[in-house]
């Protein structure tokens, strides 16, 4: 691979080429003309389509793949798995990115999710299918960071929302197609067929990019040095506390030894990952994403926003096929409104930061999800009616989009292109390890309180462990009318719990913005076709920071 030294711009193929310096005052690479650009958006929208599509249409399937291959108590690894993988390598392929270029980061993460995808359709076992889920999530991890920082990169400051609300959209409308596909094909075909679907969608954004993205011919440097061990760490003490959060109060009890000795390996692993990071030539999360208060705000805020999204994402349709008695098309239905309202939110957030600014913008939108979160447990009757959680959830998509835009914009705008792809991938990470902390915690939540609403309950008929309560839930029609509604009351009162739970994560959300976060973003400029090297402001600014970058970029004395 080539390696980034020197001078460096994304350009498109066919298009005049326009450099800027690779420094740390140098915002964001020029826009390219807009008709040129479509081939290379299309092409990032069909590769962030992979990801997308990927957890939801595997859902839809598991009963299949469950009577296929087996192993019912293990399948939650085929998510938690994949997640896992897709986290610890977020920052990996930041540096990668940073170092040798975009594009072939992209393409290599492409090809090995496909790769992924063919050894997924040709699994023997569960164990296999798990394995091929964690290689899927090994390229998936380059696919989400990369195609985030290219957009940075390809559309000034002005114009980011647009490619941004783009890849919401892709998200919104995979999380409505991707059940439906998923349903249809294992009800109609084969659930293998999930997994090849992806090859011709990955073979043509792999055409798009290889053909219409162009990066400049490099000036020959040292090679990066990635911290392999620090990865490693990272992979180790989060496989760990995943298992223990996904298998306490299940497999065995909290207060077992497993249970404990998990969560003590898993805390050695993080203390020897410190060490071994703080030590590290070049670390896998270097030291400034933190040191930084912008940065590290973001990093906290979006950290605490993975963990709330679990909330919605999971309990939701569970909530409206146990509770209210939806069909799993309308239950779906009830969730996917948030994913209809955040795209449409995110694509208007424009007109409110460049009026009040990234972080006034995030803390609106924050603050509205604190509101909204508590309206589930706290105002919605019992039992409700369809319209009324809905309602929440589109709120709640619109809430999000002002929240979680702002402060991806925000943050890779106050910085160069030599670190943008270190910054994305630290946000997303951040973002990805909430969400994996966000689905045990939660699951360790709603399984304790379903326990402990139906001890001792005076219905008979109620199940007396997890496991039935699953299957009853599937065949409410087996049980007496006192126990279904015993056990619907026990479903509701854990899904308020986790609510009030993620309005508690949004709550500390709102606190590392108001506490840590400038209220201005110190914004770089932005380099221009008639004066690459720019020192100017950019056209749009988030006004006048309280730590202006110095002439090496640094914000209130921190270094690399």
């Amino acid at each position: 691979m080539r390696r980034c030294s020197g001078r460096f711009t994304c350009t498109v193929k066919g298009s005049r080429e326009v450099s800027g310096p690779h420094s740390r005052t140098s915002a964001a690479a020029p826009a390219v003309h807009a008709r040129r650009r479509g081939p290379v958006v299309a092409a990032l929208m069909l590769a962030m389509a992979l990801a997308a599509l990927d957890g939801t249409i595997v859902a839809t399937a598991v009963p299949q793949i469950v009577g296929d291959l087996g192993g019912f108590s293990v399948f939650s690894w085929l998510f938690s798995g994949y997640l896992l993988a897709v986290t610890v390598t977020l920052p990996v392929y930041g540096k990668l990115s940073d170092g040798f270029g975009r594009k072939p980061v992209l393409l290599f993460g492409i090809t090995l999710f496909l790769a992924g995808s063919l050894l997924c359709a040709a699994a023997w076992n569960m164990a296999a299918l798990i394995a091929f889920r964690i290689v899927q999530g090994l390229g998936g991890g380059a696919v989400q960071g990369t195609v985030q920082t290219l957009a940075a990169d390809l559309y000034p400051l002005k114009e980011r929302p647009r490619i941004q609300a783009r890849l919401s959209t892709v998200w919104a409308v995979s999380s409505v197609a991707g059940p439906a596909v998923g349903g249809l094909l294992a009800a109609y075909a084969d659930w293998r067929w999930i997994f090849l679907l992806n090859l011709p969608v990955g073979a043509l954004a792999l055409w798009l990019i290889a053909r219409h993205l162009s990066e400049p011919a490099r000036t020959p440097g040292p090679a990066p040095r990635i911290d392999w061990a620090g990865a490693l760490g990272i992979f180790a003490c989060g496989g760990l506390l995943l298992t223990a959060l996904v298998q306490g109060g299940v497999a065995w009890p909290w207060l077992s030894a497993p249970s404990l000795g998990l969560l003590a390996a898993s805390a050695a692993f993080a203390a020897l990952t410190v060490w071994i990071e703080r030590r590290a030539a070049e670390p896998i999360i270097p030291g400034w994403v933190w040191r930084r208060r912008t940065i590290a705000a973001v990093n906290l805020a979006l950290g605490a926003l993975g963990l709330l999204m679990t909330a919605p994402l999971v309990f939701v349709p569970t909530y409206a096929q146990s509770v209210l008695g939806l069909a799993p098309v309308a239950a779906g239905f009830v969730m996917s409104v948030m994913t209809l309202s955040w795209p449409i939110s995110a694509a208007l957030s424009q007109h409110v930061y460049t009026r009040i600014g990234f972080r006034n913008t995030a803390v609106v939108g924050s603050g509205l999800s604190v509101l909204i979160l508590l309206a589930f447990p706290l105002l919605l009757p019992h039992p409700a009616r369809p319209w009324q959680p809905a309602l929440i959830m589109l709120l709640l998509g619109a809430a999000l989009g002002l929240f979680q835009l702002p402060l991806i914009v925000g943050v890779q705008s106050t910085v160069g292109w030599s670190e943008r792809g270190t910054t994305t991938a630290s946000v997303l990470f951040c973002r990805q390890v909430g969400q994996s902390v966000g689905a045990a915690l939660y699951g360790a939540v709603a399984n304790a309180t379903i326990t402990a609403r139906l001890a001792g309950a005076p219905a008979a008929g109620l199940p007396t462990h997890l496991d039935g309560v699953a299957r009853a839930l599937e065949h409410p029609e087996l049980l007496s009318a006192a126990a279904a509604q015993r056990l619907r009351e026990a479903v509701a009162t854990a899904i308020d719990h986790v609510f009030t739970g993620a309005a508690a994560a949004a709550a500390l959300a709102l606190l590392a913005l108001l506490l840590l976060a400038p209220r201005r973003f110190p914004v770089l400029p932005e380099p221009s076709p008639e004066t690459p090297d720019a020192t100017s402001p950019s056209g749009l600014s988030d006004g006048p920071p309280p730590d202006t970058p110095d002439q090496t970029g640094h914000l209130g004395g921190a270094s690399r």
